[in-house]
């Protein structure tokens, strides 16, 4: 049986420490708080010593899971960075238009908690959302389609980068309104407990939503009625362009689930098995308990905030640190040393997601813009 989740203890300003009970890597950061470079400070030994943990960690974990469905995983992680990386591209030469944010380097989040679901359950998510509505189903065909407007899109070309969705795949969006899908979210797990299912809701939001009165309301109602709603912070330590240092009077948002007796976990999003672990606790807690989780999955993006984003604000040495830790090479080589996988299969891997994403280029390429008659259908008032 899944162990609960256990309670994230106060962090002082220089050290944060895990408490998900998967060995997760202590971290230090910088004292400075006082302007634009206030940035995690780079130690080699302190960056392979996580390495080192976290693939014990993984090594651990991975005799829980099925073969096939470690190598799911995987691949969906490998198609998330290729087809991201296709978009970047193709963004830059004209084909995508209007905001374009990339999953690059969150790619464990999305696979690791979402692949623990089963039919039934919902997600709803931020805009950072390309990878996640793959791995709820959606084709990359359908996906890149939406992305350059194109009526083979998702919606019909009529939501863009922003909002997937998919009611058929129980993805219900892409919200670009900060913290505006939480309570959206919590609705959604309300209604699973109303009907008198046994399925969950997953809200996914990043950071910066934690400052917005919507989470904290969302919070409170969630855990006095009791209901089956999962949420989970990608905590890539930036809002925009902003530190969280700088934004967020103390550094665990874990922790905030406290003011409202709710359970909660400190995840590291590097890690696709711990966080898989950590969203299947907080799923048993919800189907049998009807109880809601507060989960902060820390991560970090490696790309700017959206293609428009320089990412001027971070050291070349932070970026570095965190590419370190990839967690799709992390994950390979776990697989690899527990032989899970080949190298050859790696590279099989690596040319089906290829392959998918050009497949997916060139459907989004001859689809037709939608129809002039498209503005009035599919309006709500």
């Amino acid at each position: 049986m899944p162990k609960a989740a256990t309670r994230q203890k106060t962090q002082t300003k220089t050290t944060e420490s895990s408490t998900n009970g998967a060995g997760n890597a202590h971290s230090k950061k910088s004292e400075s708080n006082d302007g634009a470079a206030v940035t995690d400070s780079v130690n080699p030994k302190v960056s392979q010593s996580e390495h080192k943990e976290r693939r014990q960690s993984q090594k651990s974990s991975i005799k829980n899971v099925e073969p096939e469905l470690l190598g799911e995983m995987l691949y969906q992680m490998v198609l998330g960075r290729i087809f991201e990386q296709k978009c970047a591209e193709v963004y830059r030469i004209g084909k995508i238009g209007g905001f374009c944010h990339l999953y690059i380097g969150q790619e464990a989040v999305g696979v690791g908690s979402m692949m623990a679901l089963k039919a039934g359950d919902f997600v709803i998510s931020a805009y950072r959302d390309h990878v996640q509505a793959m791995v709820a189903g959606m084709k990359p065909e359908a996906v890149m389609a939406e992305l350059y407007g194109k009526e083979g899109g998702v919606v019909k070309g009529k939501g863009g980068s922003m909002h997937m969705f998919s009611k058929e795949k129980n993805y219900f969006g892409g919200h670009g309104i900060v913290g505006g899908q939480i309570g959206v979210g919590t609705g959604m797990a309300y209604a699973q407990k109303y009907k008198e299912t046994d399925n969950v809701t997953l809200c996914f939001f990043g950071e910066a939503a934690v400052n917005q009165g919507m989470f904290h309301e969302s919070l409170n109602m969630a855990q006095l009625w009791k209901i089956p709603c999962i949420y989970i912070c990608e905590n890539n330590q930036y809002g925009m362009g902003t530190s969280q240092k700088r934004a967020m009077s103390i550094s665990s948002v874990a922790q905030k689930a406290e003011a409202y007796g709710m359970a909660n976990e400190f995840v590291d999003g590097m890690d696709v098995l711990a966080v898989r672990e950590a969203t299947l606790r907080a799923i048993e807690r919800a189907r049998k308990d009807n109880l809601p989780t507060l989960l902060e999955i820390r991560c970090y993006r490696f790309m700017g905030h959206s293609m428009s984003d320089p990412g001027k604000y971070r050291t070349t040495e932070e970026i570095k640190k965190y590419q370190e830790r990839d967690p799709i090479f992390l994950f390979r080589q776990t697989l690899t040393e527990a032989k899970i996988i080949s190298d050859k299969d790696y590279e099989e891997i690596e040319n089906r997601a290829k392959e998918a994403t050009d497949k997916a280029v060139k459907f989004a390429d001859e689809s037709p813009l939608p129809n002039e008659k498209e503005l009035f259908t599919d309006v709500y008032a």
